[in-house]
C-alpha cells in the first residue's frame, strides 16, 4: 500500500509546538529562580557574623595582650571594660587551656580545662571563626590566641546564639516558598494543559506500539492530522504486517535454539575439560572422549538442521507445491531405514498402493516419512517391529507408521507434537533425538492442508497417522 507523505507546515509542526512549550517552561523556571535571595541572604549573614565575631574577639585579645601572665583576677578586670553583651558566652583560658573567665552563669567552667576545638587551635596560634545555621538559629564561634612578647599565654573564645536574624531568614524563606508554590501551581496547570495538547498524538502512537510489542500485530495507529507524528504513524502502519512474520520466526528460533543447544554444548565442554585436565590420559580413553565429542557434534548438527527447517516453516516461505507420487519416496526411505533397522534388531516392513499423489514437494514427503519411521525404529527396541502402510482412502492419501514398543502415556499424547517435548527425556537424548522431528512433521503436513495424529495401539505400541488431501481434491497450493 502506497502511503502519501506530506511535509507539515511550520505552524502545524512539532517544532513550533515544542518551541512554545520551551518558552513557557523557561518563563516558569525564571520565576522560580527568584528564590536565590534566600541563599544570598544566608551567605551574607554568615560572612557578617564571622567578621563581627572575629572583630569582637580581636578587641578582647587586644585588651589582654598587655598582661605578662593571665590570672582570674586580671582577666576579670580587663574583660569588664570590653565585655560584649550580645554574645552568648565568652571564655578566656591560660596557655594550658584552663578556664580563667566564663560569662555563663549556670555551669560556669572557671577552673576547668576547655576542650573546644576552637580553643585548642587558638592555643596553637591560629585565628578560628565559623558560623552555621541549624534549628532556626545562627550559631557563631570565634577564637584567637593571646600573645605576650611573641609567646602564647592564653586564648579567647566567643560564642553567639542568634534567633532574631534567623527569624528574619525564616520569614523570607516562607514568603519565597508561598510565592514558589503559586508559581508552581500555575506552571503545573499550564504544563498539564500544554502536554496533553502536545502529546495526545504521541500517546496514541505509543499505545499502538505497546500493543504491537505485546503481540497484537494487527493494531493500527489512527493518528489524525498532517504533522510529523501523523506521518510516523503512517509509516508504522505500513511496517506492522511485515513485523508479525519476522518477529514470530525470530522469537521461536531463539527460544528453541537456546533451549536445546545448551545440553550438547555443555557435554562437549565437559569432555574437553576432562581431556585437558587429565595429565596422563591413555589413548583408548582419549579416543572414547573424542568419539563422544563427535556424537555430540553430530547431535548439534541435527538440531541446527531441524531448527532451520522449523524457522523456514515459521516464516511461511515454502517451495511451490507440485504433484508428488508418495510411493517412490516411501520406497527410497525404506531402503535407507532398513540398515538402521537391522542394526537395532527391528523388523521393518511396509505396504503401499499406487495412485497416492499429493500436492507438496519430494523433500517434504521424504522428511515426514523419514522422521516418523526413524522415531518408530529408535523406540521399538531390539526384537521389535515397525509397520509402514500407504493407502489411498477416498479423497485422501493416508500414511500409517506403527510400532510395538512401549507406546505413549495417555497424558503425553496431546503434546507429542510440541517442540522439544519428549515423553522420556533421558531415553530420547540417549537415542539421539532432538525433540523436533514430530514438530517438523506436524508443521509440514498442516501447511499442506493435511493432518497428523498420534495414538496407542490396543496390542501395544504407538501409531502415527498422516492424512494428505489427494492431489486435485483440496491439496494446498
Amino acid at each position: 500500500m502506497e502511503v502519501k507523505s506530506e511535509k507539515a507546515s511550520f505552524f502545524r509542526s512539532l517544532q513550533a509546538k515544542f518551541n512554545l512549550s520551551y518558552i513557557l517552561v523557561i518563563v516558569g523556571v525564571l520565576l522560580l529562580l527568584n528564590t536565590y535571595p534566600l541563599v544570598v541572604s544566608e551567605d551574607m549573614v554568615f560572612r557578617s557574623k564571622v567578621t563581627t565575631m572575629q572583630s569582637n574577639v580581636s578587641v578582647m585579645v587586644y585588651s589582654l595582650s598587655g598582661l605578662p601572665e593571665l590570672t582570674e583576677e586580671n582577666v576579670a578586670a580587663a574583660m569588664e571594660m570590653v565585655e560584649e553583651s550580645h554574645l552568648s558566652r565568652i571564655l578566656v583560658t591560660d596557655g594550658g587551656g584552663k578556664v580563667l573567665y566564663d560569662t555563663r552563669e549556670t555551669g560556669n567552667a572557671v577552673g576547668e580545662y576547655a576542650l573546644y576545638s576552637e580553643i585548642v587551635r587558638a592555643l596553637q596560634g591560629e585565628d578560628v571563626s565559623s558560623c552555621s545555621y541549624r534549628d532556626g538559629a545562627f550559631r557563631s564561634r570565634a577564637s584567637s590566641p593571646v600573645m605576650y612578647q611573641n609567646r602564647i599565654i592564653g586564648a579567647v573564645y566567643a560564642y553567639e546564639y542568634d534567633r532574631e536574624q534567623a527569624a528574619l531568614l525564616v520569614g523570607l524563606q516562607s514568603n519565597l516558598m508561598r510565592l514558589s508554590a503559586v508559581i508552581a501551581a500555575v506552571v503545573l496547570v499550564l504544563s498539564v494543559f500544554l502536554s496533553k495538547a502536545l502529546t495526545r498524538k504521541i500517546g496514541m502512537l505509543l499505545t499502538a506500539i505497546r500493543k504491537v510489542r505485546e503481540g497484537a500485530y494487527s493494531t493500527r495507529a489512527d493518528v489524525p492530522g498532517r504533522d510529523e507524528i501523523s506521518q510516523i504513524a503512517q509509516e508504522f502502519n505500513s511496517l506492522t504486517d511485515r513485523l508479525q512474520t519476522t518477529e514470530n520466526a525470530r522469537r521461536r528460533f531463539v527460544s528453541d535454539a537456546s533451549h536445546e543447544l545448551k545440553t550438547p554444548l555443555a557435554a562437549i565442554r565437559l569432555l574437553t575439560d576432562s581431556i585437558l585436565q587429565s595429565e596422563r590420559i591413555d589413548l583408548e580413553t582419549a579416543k572414547d572422549f573424542v568419539a563422544d565429542i563427535g556424537q555430540e557434534a553430530e547431535r548439534l548438527t541435527r538440531i541446527t538442521e531441524d531448527l532451520l527447517r522449523l524457522t523456514k516453516l515459521d516464516s511461511g516461505v515454502m517451495e511451490a507445491p507440485a504433484e508428488v507420487d508418495v510411493l517412490p519416496v516411501l520406497e527410497q526411505v525404506m531402503r535407507m531405514m532398513s540398515l538402521l533397522a537391522q542394526e537395532k534388531g527391528v523388523d521393518l516392513i511396509y505396504e503401499a498402493s499406487e495412485g497416492c499423489t499429493v500436492l507438496a514437494t519430494k523433500d517434504e514427503i521424504h522428511q515426514v516419512i523419514y522422521n516418523l519411521t526413524d522415531n518408530a525404529v529408535k523406540y521399538s527396541g531390539s526384537g521389535g517391529a515397525v509397520q509402514v502402510t500407504l493407502r489411498r482412502e477416498e479423497e485422501n492419501v493416508v500414511l500409517r507408521v506403527a510400532d510395538n514398543g512401549a507406546g505413549i502415556p495417555e497424558q503425553d499424547l496431546a503434546r507429542v507434537f510440541d517442540r522439544f517435548y519428549r515423553v522420556d527425556k533421558a531415553r530420547s537424548r540417549a537415542a539421539g533425538g532432538t525433540g523436533l522431528g514430530l514438530s517438523i512433521v506436524s508443521d509440514t503436513v498442516c501447511r499442506r492442508g493435511g493432518t497428523v495424529k498420534a495414538e496407542n495401539r490396543r496390542e501395544g505400541g504407538a501409531l502415527f497417522t498422516v492424512c494428505w488431501p489427494l492431489a486435485g481434491k483440496g491439496g494446498s497450493l
